[in-house]
């Protein structure tokens, strides 16, 4: 019965390693182990052996299962993994680049908008996100804009609720960054605003803005001019100037906007500019002493500027671009150009 035992081991072993399927192994197994195979035969024989022989077939037997359980199990776990391997590569999806596709770049807003940004933090203004969903609180009351202003008509803005609306300007983040950090502060905050205008070739519901911020002891007109002067010539021409003429707005006293030479003409005159040798940028102004005070800064210690410059409109001097819809419409025409 011995000889047997090692007879049908070694056939089963040569068995199990030929099997090439996972079924056919599985077969061999009922064959073998199962309630009527071959091995377990010979375990319900061993009531016909003396009493004295059991114990030693009966631990011959036993270790003839667990040498049979495991070569079968070796082949089977190969046998998985060759099945997975086919399947893999028969699923496999060739994510490899063709180098004939055109890759795709930057919008030239968004190039504008990270040139901007990459100016000011070199000259140490960190970046300030705010919600694009605001409070009127912080769109309007903060900024020292009151009830009957022209802005919080429903024709201008797009309210939500009578408290909630889309931000109108970025202004809204500066409020947050003072209440949130004592000076000194210098921030900027970019992203996109909403109001309420038919798309045409001056307007469209939904632009970019980017506004900034400093707040410190001793801040002067001097110190807005200089920044705003370093930022035109960085972005339009080393010979770009800029100049100020007198304005108002609610959130800054005195206020100013801000226009930079022609960059078409060099500030002699053309059609772009209209003959003015001069085109319009940004507003700014010192900030005014109620939003300070209203940001438990007090406006005896600390002086700030803040001004905000629409990214859309310096994208289309640069670019030459007539009509402020057309960066909005994705043509791929005007997208190649860039």
């Amino acid at each position: 019965m011995e000889e047997k035992i090692h007879e049908l081991i070694e056939t089963t072993k040569s068995k199990a390693l030929s099997s090439q399927s996972i079924r056919e192994l599985t077969d061999l197994k009922v064959e073998i182990l199962g309630k009527s195979g071959a091995l377990t035969g010979i375990l319900r024989g061993l009531k016909d052996l003396s009493p004295d022989l059991r114990p030693a077939m009966g631990k011959i037997v036993n270790e003839a299962r667990e040498k049979i359980e495991a070569f079968i199990a070796l082949r089977l776990s190969e046998l998985e993994r060759e099945e997975l391997d086919k399947k893999l590569s028969k699923e496999r999806i060739d994510i490899s680049i063709d180098k004939n596709i055109p890759l795709g770049k930057l919008h030239p807003l968004n190039v504008i908008k990270r040139k901007a940004i990459d100016f000011f933090v070199s000259m140490g203004f960190m970046v300030s996100d705010s919600p694009e969903i605001e409070t009127t609180y912080y769109n309007f009351d903060m900024l020292n804009i009151p009830p009957d202003h022209p802005a919080r008509e429903l024709q201008d803005t797009f309210f939500i609720t009578d408290k909630i609306l889309l931000r109108t300007q970025t202004s809204a983040g500066q409020i947050r960054t003072m209440e949130k950090v004592k000076p000194p502060i210098k921030m900027i905050s970019p992203g996109r605003v909403f109001r309420s205008d038919e798309a045409d070739a001056t307007h469209t519901p939904c632009f970019h803005q980017l506004e900034g911020l400093v707040v410190d002891k001793g801040i002067t007109m001097c110190d807005l001019k200089g920044i705003l002067s370093s930022f035109a010539k960085h972005f339009f021409d080393k010979d770009t100037t800029i100049r100020f003429r007198p304005s108002y707005f609610p959130f800054t006293e005195p206020s100013v906007e801000v226009d930079v030479s022609c960059v078409h003409c060099g500030g002699k005159g053309c059609n772009v500019c209209k003959g003015t040798g001069f085109i319009e940028i940004l507003g700014a102004g010192m900030v005014n002493r109620r939003v300070l005070s209203g940001c438990g800064i007090d406006p005896d210690v600390y002086t700030g500027f803040a001004f905000g410059m629409g990214l859309d409109r310096i994208t289309a001097i640069i670019h030459g671009i007539n009509d402020a819809r057309v960066p909005f419409e994705g043509d791929v025409r005007f997208l190649k150009q860039f």
